[in-house]
């Protein structure tokens, strides 16, 4: 590796490291509300009521079957036509946890299915209501069987966030093309923005399969 390149780097490097700061905020606030909204539509679609359960099966097979990059330009482009227009970073918010919520409310239904049936058969023995049994004997076990998959699946929210260049959003991809139109040296500059990504994928990918090998070692 060049001393050119490094110099080149050391100059860049501010920015991206913005850009990153950009994405990893946008990451936290789709998990924030994505994640809890994924077990309000995993709720509703295992509920009896039909309006409950066609609504929540609209809006996961919608958020899922739509590819993030057209939920992040629908919302962006397409809301201010019903009077509705949000920035850059709310739009990005919007699109990615409106996905995420589709997808993790797979992964938590997959969850609650595996709690033990004689789990649910003692909540009712000792009395609690369908909702206290809900509260405190399913989703707390079946979000510990969830946390692996929903960990693996937050990496994927922290790169979907490069889709957000599209609508302007400063992230890290979007800093990298302005970096890159100014000196036109795109290989150098994406290079140094992939190992940004590399740097927070790669280690919380490792962090998954411990916390997988550590609650499967539990579990048995």
């Amino acid at each position: 590796m060049s001393f050119e390149l490094l110099t080149n780097w050391g100059e860049e490097l501010p920015d991206l490291l913005a850009g990153l700061q950009v994405a990893v905020v946008v990451t936290f606030w789709s998990l924030l509300f994505g994640i809890p909204l994924g077990l309000i539509l995993a709720v509703m679609v295992s509920a009896k009521s039909r309006v409950a359960y066609i609504t929540a099966l609209i809006l996961v097979e919608v958020g899922r079957g739509t590819p993030a990059l057209v939920l992040v330009q629908f919302v962006y482009y397409g809301l201010p036509s019903t009077g509705l227009t949000l920035g850059s970073v709310l739009s990005s918010v919007a699109a990615l946890a409106w996905n995420t919520g589709a997808y993790t409310s797979e992964i938590i239904r997959a969850g609650l299915g595996s709690v033990p049936a004689g789990q649910r058969e003692a909540a009712v023995a000792i009395g609690l209501s369908p909702l206290d049994a809900l509260r405190y004997v399913i989703v707390p076990q079946g979000l510990r069987v969830s946390i692996p998959a929903l960990m693996g699946f937050s990496i994927l929210v922290f790169q979907s966030t490069s889709l957000c260049f599209t609508i302007a959003l400063p992230e890290l991809l979007s800093q990298a093309y302005g970096l890159g139109s100014q000196n036109f040296r795109y290989l150098e500059v994406l290079m140094l923005a992939g190992l940004l990504y590399a740097a927070i994928c790669v280690p919380s990918g490792m962090l998954v399969k411990e916390l997988e090998r550590r609650i499967g070692h539990y579990a048995t």
